[in-house]
């Protein structure tokens, strides 16, 4: 099977959910062509209007999913517009970093322009490697909240926590420190 858009799945998925079938659903993959022996990737044109705070900010975002800048056109009201040609790939899980790092203000729309020879491989920016998820080590009651200094908190103080609870979430590139137990003695 094959879709386009979250929406369109979702009812897909729905529909054969309710008629009995047992399917799995994984992550998106962008289809490729095979055009005279060379393999093909489809290229969308983006178009972007930004407050001119976030120039930078896109065109960060969009150079890491090997997007390239065809027009970029400043109005002097405060707002640009941006044309982009960025591989599908890339556009996968990026609107919702679009929207974060532009605080909601960005407007950004695209469509299918061409089927260009693949630009490479890239690394997904989309997966998140500044944070992993931080749980409970044991069955308790939270204390005050220390890990706020270095990520975000999922619980309130005094919440009864089980083992294995996610709690909150750490910003740094690197595994939370697990309570250790007592060792015994033999």
């Amino acid at each position: 099977m094959q879709g386009r858009g979250e929406l369109q799945l979702a009812v897909l998925v729905e529909i054969m959910r309710r008629e009995g079938f047992e399917l799995t659903v994984g992550k998106p993959e962008v289809l490729t062509r095979e055009i005279d022996g060379v393999k093909h990737e489809p290229v969308e044109r983006v178009a972007i209007d930004v407050p001119e705070d976030y120039i930078g900010v896109v065109t960060q975002l969009l150079s890491l999913r090997k997007g390239a800048l065809q027009q970029m056109v400043n109005h002097g009201t405060g707002w640009a517009r941006m044309e982009y040609l960025v591989p599908a790939r890339g556009l996968i899980g990026f609107r919702t970093e679009f929207l974060t790092e532009t605080r909601g203000t960005g407007i950004m729309h695209h469509v299918f322009e061409r089927w260009e020879p693949w630009h490479g491989d890239a690394a997904n920016p989309s997966d998140r490697q500044l944070s992993s998820p931080t749980a409970a080590a044991r069955r308790r009651r939270s204390r005050s909240p220390a890990l706020q200094e270095r990520g975000s908190l999922f619980i309130a103080p005094r919440a009864e926590l089980y083992e294995g609870m996610v709690v909150g979430e750490n910003s740094r590139d690197e595994r939370p420190r697990r309570e250790r137990a007592p060792r015994r003695r033999s």
